[in-house]
């Protein structure tokens, strides 16, 4: 983040007002129209991300690093975009436009040769969040992205926090995945806690990090409480979604990914970890978010 929110990009529709901050191109505040918070504030003391941008890793690498071919490269979790400033390439009162591309410093941990794109665009009261990751090399390039935006746990619409729900748009009967100690994939399979589509948010649930949907049916959910304003968020490209907070913090984060975390005890080649995109040369791929208040959750 930012030391300062004064180089922060301000966005409105009249029916949500956003803020992204350059490092990271991470989007820091989103509001309604009545000006209130619906994604969490950042306390660095619990957590300092709002809702980064996971690339071109998601989760965490076995020992911290990855092999290609003969070489390995060191990656912390999560990559690296979410620590560095990306160019503002054009704006106006309700868009926003950021870039990310390859220097010397990411060359040195990801050989390749990238520009990353990403978009935010604010009509009425939804928010749409498109990133376009090209390959600007030689070479089939591997990567990974991922959303991870943390919205305010309870919304501030005067439901208590043990009210709210993330209700999926299909049934979703597959056992979920944990992380180990160490951060990885770990292999056991866990009932889903899903029922009737429904997941009852508790921080019982998160005593052991993040829930991982790695057979996800659902493209589309929504989050809230029964009675009151929810939100809608829409994720057609990524195939993976994580659910997670710290125990009693007020955010609640829901998180599509195109990509996972380093099954415990992988150390075959970075092209050939679960979950990864091969983006030919010269060739894109896109992943889309979207983020509608509906009111009555609609």
């Amino acid at each position: 983040m930012s030391n300062t929110r004064g180089d922060w990009i301000s966005l409105d529709s009249g029916g949500l007002s956003a803020e992204i901050d350059p490092v990271g191109a991470q989007l820091s505040t989103l509001r309604s129209a009545a000006g209130l918070d619906l994604l969490w504030n950042g306390d660095p003391s619990i957590w300092s991300g709002r809702a980064p941008l996971l690339f071109p890793i998601v989760g965490a690498l076995a020992g911290g690093a990855y092999r290609l071919g003969s070489a390995t490269y060191d990656m912390s979790r999560h990559g690296f975009a979410r620590g560095t400033r990306f160019d503002l390439i054009d704006s106006d009162r309700a868009n926003a436009l950021f870039r990310l591309t390859a220097t010397d410093d990411t060359l040195r941990k990801y050989p390749f040769r990238f520009e990353l794109d990403v978009h935010y665009g604010l009509e009425g009261t939804t928010l749409t969040v498109t990133a376009l990751i090209r390959n600007l090399g030689p070479e089939d390039m591997p990567a990974s992205f991922g959303f991870h935006p943390g919205f305010a746990w309870p919304l501030p619409f005067g439901r208590p926090r043990e009210a709210h729900f993330i209700e999926f748009e299909s049934a979703e009967p597959a056992p979920v995945r944990r992380l180990n100690r160490d951060g990885l994939l770990a292999p056991d399979l866990y009932p889903t806690p899903v029922e009737d589509r429904c997941l009852r948010l508790e921080d019982a649930l998160f005593r052991d990090d993040a829930l991982i949907f790695d057979a996800v049916r659902s493209r589309a959910l929504t989050y809230g409480a029964e009675a009151g304003p929810r939100l809608r968020l829409s994720f057609p490209d990524t195939p993976y979604l994580g659910v997670w907070t710290k125990p009693g913090a007020p955010f609640i984060c829901i998180e599509p990914w195109h990509g996972i975390a380093d099954p415990a005890g992988f150390s075959g080649d970075f092209r050939d970890k679960p979950g990864i995109l091969r983006i030919a040369p010269s060739a894109a791929e896109a992943a889309t978010l979207t983020v509608s208040l509906r009111d009555g959750g609609a």
